[in-house]
């Protein structure tokens, strides 16, 4: 609904823009001195020269015969000359041309090239003698009239810009270059930009409070699927009596959830990528609350954990698409304050779940394990309204494609064009390179093979927990499961506990950022990201082994709870640091290196919960929680390292940026 709006918006301010211009455009055309505009500071340079929108033309013109910068599709020729007339006037033009004394010492007119984006080609330039006042706006396609300067005496060409090619040259955010050969085509195209740095249809420009709504939206979104991927763990024991199965077959609809989450986010990246951020919100949500649906119905096992990986594989869309989401509408320095709050959301989801399904089984009301699936639906269907009826697109190239089709509508002219539209390569040619990407990324990128390892370590322990949390309270110190279900908020507190770190991180980037400017750079480097898995890495180790040694029934129930408080601060710091590091250090292959990343841990993770349970049952809650400490104690050196070195790794890197 709010997408259907956002594209008629977009056709009323080019609307508005065409009227603000068009008079401009006529001077250009008719080869008067347009009035300059007001946003002329912000207007797009010309580029070097790549290739253009292919066409209508004239084939009976030989492109040889037209100057520079002109396309045999520009030219009609009179209908009363014929083709003896036409090679008499080239004679007599040839022959004013040996007669007309030189311009000066220096290169000839073909050989000179474009000087600067505000003057027109030296070849399709007059004289300086004969040029009453200077032209101000640039367009390549100048005007030819009857004359017989030797750089515009051609007489048989007539100008043929339509008011659309005009329109280009005056508006500002259209940038004006030839096709590669790469992209297919010839001639011009008009590549359709943002107005100025201050377009309110920008994302970056919308007010505080729309995008404050767009991020607690996305964060909503990433929170329902959260909900769902654990919220069953603590139906286990009682589908297991339906079903007639063992607890450790009936965990695996938890671990097939989490693992359709890693497959899924392979294509979501993609396909936001091509579609807009929006459209994959709203059809993957729609089709992931068919299968919660479905999995409430399920007849049998077999049709419950299939149901659950198709829930979890449609569910994935937030773990991608979010981060690209928050990128569209907040700058780097932004996202200090707001990537938390998505991060927050993201990790509550699990903790939460487990609450909530343990008073549903429990419940006298309810008494049934499949309202944990019911519930599921009802929260995700509120949400999936709300983003139906409210979210905007927010994918600047969707953006400037509904842009860039206005114009088209608005001018008659097909060569406004998004840069997204330029090159000429299918949706399947396309999503197949997106989906090969991260694994390439995945095979060539330590930085990533790093990051995936210490996010897997990471949610090996939170999945685990969902089993093991039954055993550290349920059987050490007898509650019941609904209070075991509570026990999963020391977590959430400390999720909430990493929040306090913001202001200290912003005050280092203020810092930081001067020191950046000093040296003539413009941004901060992706290390900097790094604060907060250095400030809270240390803290998972410590709070396993915490858990691991305090969880006796001689012990308070306070001790454990306490190290879970500490553990979900850790959680949550490494986060925030993992994936906006990965954003600033990939930029543009952001999404197919998360795609990666999210794979490698949601598959890992979703084994760990069918192995949990004969893990804390052969081993024991200390010994088990002391192997998952230990195996996260050599990745708390990782992001000093990568403090330290990331930039030389990156600068080896093809995909990363260099920022240096």
């Amino acid at each position: 609904m709010q997408s259907f709006r956002q594209y008629h918006k977009f056709r009323k301010a080019v609307e508005a823009q065409y009227g603000r211009n068009i008079d401009k455009a006529s001077q250009l055309k008719r080869g008067s001195r347009p009035v300059p505009d007001s946003n002329a500071s912000y207007a797009s340079e010309i580029s070097q020269e790549k290739d253009v929108e292919k066409g209508e033309s004239d084939d009976s013109i030989d492109r040889r015969d037209l100057p520079a910068g002109v396309c045999p599709g520009d030219v009609h020729r009179p209908a009363n000359q014929d083709e003896p007339a036409m090679k008499e006037e080239d004679e007599v033009m040839r022959h004013n041309q040996e007669e007309e004394p030189a311009h000066g010492p220096g290169p000839q007119p073909e050989q000179v090239e474009r000087r600067d984006y505000d003057q027109r080609e030296a070849v399709e330039t007059p004289r300086r003698e004969e040029v009453e006042e200077p032209v101000m706006e640039p367009h390549r396609e100048t005007e030819l009239r009857p004359t017989h300067s030797r750089r515009s005496g051609l007489s048989r060409l007539a100008s043929a810009r339509t008011a659309g090619s005009a329109l280009g040259t005056v508006l500002t955010g259209v940038n004006i270059r030839k096709r590669t050969t790469n992209e297919g085509g010839a001639g011009d195209v008009f590549i359709v930009g943002f107005q100025g740095a201050n377009d309110p249809l920008d994302p970056h420009n919308w007010s505080y409070a729309l995008r404050i709504w767009v991020t607690m939206q996305v964060a909503a979104i990433g929170f329902v699927v959260g909900v769902a991927s654990s919220i069953d763990s603590s139906a286990i024991p009682h589908a297991a009596v339906t079903f007639g199965v063992s607890e450790v077959v009936a965990s695996l609809a938890t671990g097939l959830y989490l693992i359709g989450f890693g497959v899924g986010a392979l294509f979501a990246g993609p396909f936001s990528e091509t579609l807009g951020r929006n459209a994959i919100y709203i059809a993957t949500l729609t089709i992931y609350m068919i299968f919660i649906m479905a999995a409430g119905l399920a007849p049998n096992i077999g049709a419950w954990l299939a149901f659950r990986f198709l829930a979890g594989f449609f569910g994935s869309t937030p773990l991608t698409c979010a981060g690209g989401s928050l990128s569209d509408i907040w700058s780097p320095w932004e996202r200090i304050y707001f990537f938390p709050v998505f991060a927050n959301a993201a990790f509550l989801g699990p903790i939460i779940g487990p609450v909530i399904g343990g008073y549903i089984v429990t419940s006298p009301l309810l008494n049934n394990w499949r309202w944990t699936e019911w519930i599921t639906l009802i929260i995700s269907g509120a949400v999936l309204v709300s983003v139906v009826l409210t979210q905007p697109e927010t994918f600047p190239p969707i953006l400037l494609k509904w842009k860039a089709a206005h114009m088209r509508a608005i001018t008659g002219d097909d060569r406004y064009r998004a840069e997204v539209e330029v090159r000429r390569e299918s949706f399947f040619h396309r999503l197949g390179r997106a989906l090969y990407r991260p694994f390439l990324l995945t095979a060539t990128e330590p930085i990533i093979v790093l990051v995936a390892l210490y996010l897997t370590v990471i949610y090996i322990v939170l999945f685990t927990f969902l089993d093991g949390y039954t055993y550290i309270f349920e059987e050490i110190h007898h509650t019941s499961e609904g209070v075991t279900g509570l026990c999963f908020l020391g977590i959430a507190i400390g999720l909430f506990g990493a929040s306090a770190l913001v202001p200290f991180i912003a005050k280092l980037a203020k810092k930081k950022m001067a020191e950046v400017h000093a040296a003539g750079k413009t941004r901060l480097p992706p290390e900097f990201r790094l604060w907060f898995a250095m400030l809270a890495g240390p803290s998972i180790p410590v709070s396993l082994f915490w858990m691991a040694w305090t969880s006796d029934s001689n012990i308070s129930i306070w001790s454990p709870l306490a190290a879970s408080v500490l553990f979900g601060y850790g959680i949550l710091c490494i986060f925030i640091s993992c994936y906006q590091y990965v954003i600033d250090s990939y930029e543009i292959y952001a999404a197919s290196a998360l795609a990666s990343i999210t794979l490698i841990r949601y598959v890992a993770a979703g084994g760990m919960t069918v192995v949990g349970i004969p893990f804390y049952q052969n081993m024991g809650v200390h010994y088990t929680l002391t192997i998952l400490a230990c195996l996260s104690i050599p990745l708390v050196p990782v992001p000093f390292v990568f403090y330290k070195y990331g930039h030389r790794i990156r600068a080896r890197s093809r995909y990363a940026p260099k920022h240096e």
